[in-house]
């Protein structure tokens, strides 16, 4: 979690027993700023943002020291500079993100076959297996910050824990450039302190709605009776967040299979600034996609939403999810967190896309146990059942329904390119 501006570091500075902590979230800090100083080293200590100049552009990413002045990815380039005007503006290069990830990844296999990548700036590792050969979780977590330092000149910060959720805590915590290593026996110790929006699935809903309850720490949550919690924000997520709290997660590293994603966008004959109508496409979108992922028996743990605009600038904001999933609300939700960021300042849109990643088989994934979307799930299937008798349209979102929203040029639908998509948040 940590701050954006790494503000509130917490880093392990004297010998632990890591000998359970044997899941490490690596992320790579400031993904995209960092590879374009590698050919920039005279602004390595200057505000550095990286996106284009042009009016109605939005920050890919930004630096620590931007961070400083409120600078975020996602935000207009306008805004960005009003906050941090002497910030350095540099062009993004996503073939280079692409290489040096791949590099990144390369390392990371070397030490473990257990890799599960959630994205061009992270992953998960299990090093269980590990130990004997290159040493205990933490002497693994520094090894590999050094060689992705001396083979690439980037910088990455991980965290070493029981469970991947506390891991991924971890690693956010002792940003930029840090390791910090939480025993199991350590876990409840650490987790109560932080603030509920640590919890994965915890957004301004239901943070609101925990808050109503006096609720403000993970501790607070971990001592309320669970079916208090399940009486105000729902049985699976009250469930779902109550084991989180006690460090319970029953999930493990999995190397997913060959990536693939499933996406759709469409260009528009006309921009559009009204934002009703995108958000209407945009629901469109992530209904059909959940279809398609359901019909090839798929989840994903990534949700990308892309936005061309008038100028032809082009901005990706991917999230990653706590459980893949393969539920259309779960996915728009997701994408409108984004588009919300996006949108909120204003916007002339050419294109707009979803696309989901890092898929895996919907089978053993557990989803019973650790899916806040059962009644959802089963509303979708409902409605994949009557489309198969009557066809696709038969029933949709009532939003859909109205003649006005605004759909794409029927002869200018835009392919969707494979690839990584999605602003480096480290």
């Amino acid at each position: 979690m940590g701050r954006q501006d790494g503000s509130g570091r917490q880093v392990t500075t004297t010998p632990v027993d890591d000998s359970t902590a044997t899941v490490l979230h690596i992320d790579l800090d400031a993904f995209f700023v960092s590879v374009e100083l590698l050919d920039h080293p005279e602004y390595a200590n200057q505000p550095v943002v990286v996106g284009h100049r042009s009016g109605r552009s939005v920050v890919t990413a930004a630096n620590y020291i931007a961070r400083g002045y409120g600078v975020n990815s996602a935000m207009p380039m306008a805004l960005a500079l009003r906050r941090c005007p002497n910030a350095i503006v540099l062009e993004p290069h996503m073939g280079a993100y692409q290489h040096y990830s791949s590099k990144v990844m390369a390392i990371f296999d070397d030490f473990t076959p257990l890799v599960e990548r959630l994205g061009i700036d992270e992953a998960f590792l299990d090093v269980a297996g590990a130990r004997r050969l290159h040493g205990s979780p933490a002497v693994i977590g520094e090894l590999i910050r050094a060689r992705v330092l001396a083979e690439t000149g980037l910088i990455c910060s991980v965290g070493a824990a029981a469970t991947k959720f506390v891991a991924k805590l971890a690693s956010g915590l002792s940003k930029p450039n840090g390791l910090l290593v939480i025993p199991a026996e350590d876990t409840i110790g650490f987790l109560h302190p932080l603030p509920v929006t640590a919890l994965w699935g915890v957004g301004a809903a239901t943070e609101e709605a925990l808050t109503r309850l006096g609720l403000r720490t993970i501790g607070d949550i971990a001592k309320t009776p669970l079916v208090t919690l399940q009486g105000r924000i729902g049985d699976a997520a009250g469930r779902k967040l109550h084991d989180l709290a006690w460090g319970q997660d029953p999930r493990t590293v999995t190397v997913e299979r060959e990536e693939k994603s499933v996406g759709r966008e469409v260009t528009f004959e006309h921009d559009v600034t009204d934002v009703a109508r995108l958000r209407s496409e945009l629901l469109r979108q992530c209904d059909d996609v959940a279809v398609r992922l359901r019909r090839a028996g798929l989840v994903g743990r990534a949700v990308s939403l892309k936005l061309r605009y008038t100028d032809f600038s082009t901005v990706t904001r991917s999230r990653t999810l706590a459980e893949p999933t393969n539920v259309g609300r779960r996915i728009y939700e997701e994408a409108a967190v984004s588009f919300e960021t996006l949108a909120a300042h204003g916007i002339r849109v050419r294109l707009i896309g979803v696309r989901v990643e890092q898929l895996s088989d919907s089978d053993g994934q557990g989803l019973a146990l650790w899916d806040p979307d059962d009644d959802w799930r089963e509303a979708e299937k409902a409605v994949d059942s009557v489309s198969e008798r009557f066809g696709r349209g038969a029933v949709q979102p009532a939003s859909l329904l109205r003649p006005h929203l605004n759909r794409p040029h029927p002869n200018r639908p835009a392919p969707s390119p494979p690839g990584p998509n999605g602003a480096a948040g480290g």
